[in-house]
């Protein structure tokens, strides 16, 4: 068994693969690899029955060569500041890889935020905004959504910062549509993991129509792959969540499984299929697997299990090194997180944009324009491994890297 890296560790030994392959030099690889900000916070929080819950929150500005630090938000219990760090610096090299003018972030609070009300979370958003909000700006640092926040979490935030600093929508992104939010923006990861599986499909002369999908996670990026997937024509056999996972070889019923998710409830309640847990859903036989849940699933302990062609890490760092290197070595192509997931800042860019412009887009021209992005994305990913005999992780990192190392380069910061 080899020792298990910290999620930081984990990330920064891919950006490291990649340096090697660029050649990267020594002194940009010490700016490259280290934050430009970290910021820790005190968060109180008075509970509905009177007593205070003091919390510790986090936002790391990793690098803002290419433009404003964009990054999500998440409320878990997992949260600390290695994780912050490590999710601040995918941040950076997937707007670089496609080609989107911002720099890298990422936040959070160390909480589980299930066990709080409606009341409770919202008092926690505007406090934790309110101790960080000297480093945000629509043109400095740009929140949004990720695990456990959503739309509403996200105007909760841009109403405290707006109190602040006068009515500002493009401070942060994932806002409801009612609220300068965009049309496509809280589908564009899912439907943008299916876009890039699709210009795969294209490349390997494989049709998507029928492809045995599997997705571990069904929230936000899950579901809306599920539904995308369905639309194009693969048939989903497997979905999972907190509250165990359920098969059909033959196909899910996946509009019954989002509005059992929808109503509040987990995917085994919607009475489909075979009962299975996270773990069997893993090592199930399918085309493609989807981790679309928390990172670090596929391991040295469990990637030999793997029983699918194509791994598409729809959550962020899924696959540590370890398994990466098993899974390359067993035949498995996998589609790096980098990539795979860029829908949703993507979308976040085009969200930024329109409120910027004070100009909303039709959900086709979003739809379509997030398509074109990730599949060119795509094509310069798989002609770099081809081009340099590598994978397709260590081709998106090192088109990402060098990006990022050019723009610091020409602003003078080595």
């Amino acid at each position: 068994m080899s020792e298990r890296l910290t999620a930081h560790q984990a990330v920064t030994r891919y950006f490291e693969e990649a340096a090697a392959i660029i050649a990267l030099e020594d002194e940009m690889t010490a700016v490259l690899t280290s934050s430009y900000r970290e910021v820790a916070s005190q968060v109180p929080v008075r509970r509905d029955d009177g007593s205070l819950l003091v919390l510790r929150g986090f936002r790391v500005q990793h690098n803002g060569a290419r433009g404003p630090y964009k990054g999500g938000i998440r409320y878990h219990p997992t949260v600390d500041l290695d994780e912050v760090r490590a999710l601040a610096s995918l941040m950076t090299w997937k707007t670089a890889l496609l080609d989107i003018p911002f720099g890298g972030a990422k936040g959070g609070i160390e909480v589980d935020p299930t066990d709080m009300s409606e009341r409770e979370r919202e008092a926690m958003t505007r406090r934790f905004t309110k101790s960080i909000h000297h480093v945000l700006g629509a043109y400095r640092d740009i929140p949004a959504p990720d695990v456990n926040t959503n739309a509403q979490t996200m105007a909760w935030m841009m109403d405290a910062y707006s109190q602040l600093h006068g009515y500002t929508p493009a401070c942060v992104t994932g806002k409801p549509v009612a609220l300068s939010g965009a049309p496509g923006r809280a589908s564009a990861t899912g439907r943008g993991a299916i876009d890039v599986l699709e210009a795969w499909c294209e490349h390997t002369d494989r049709p998507i129509d029928g492809l045995r999908i599997a997705i571990q996670g069904y929230g936000n990026v899950g579901s809306w792959a599920a539904t995308t997937a369905v639309e194009r024509g693969a048939t989903v056999v497997a979905v999972s969540d907190v509250g165990g996972g359920v098969y059909d070889p033959s196909g899910l019923d996946v509009p019954l499984l989002c509005k059992t998710v929808a109503e509040g409830g987990f995917v085994a309640d919607a009475g489909v299929g075979e009962t299975i847990s996270n773990d069997e859903l893993l090592a199930l036989e399918c085309d493609v697997l989807i981790p679309a849940a928390l990172g670090q699933v596929i391991t040295d302990q469990n990637a030999a299990d793997v029983r699918a062609s194509v791994v598409l890490e729809g959550a962020n760092y899924p696959v540590t090194p370890d398994g990466d290197v098993i899974l390359n070595d067993r035949g498995i192509v996998v589609i790096p997180d980098i990539l795979a997931n860029a829908g949703g800042v993507t979308g976040s860019y085009f969200e930024w944009t329109m409120n910027i412009q004070q100009f909303t887009w039709k959900m086709s021209v979003f739809n379509d324009e997030l398509a074109d992005r990730l599949r060119m994305a795509y094509e310069r990913t798989h002609a770099f491994a081809d081009a340099h005999d590598c994978t397709l992780r260590r081709a998106a990192y090192s088109i990402g890297v060098q990006r990022v190392a050019d723009a610091a380069r020409l602003r003078g910061y080595v």
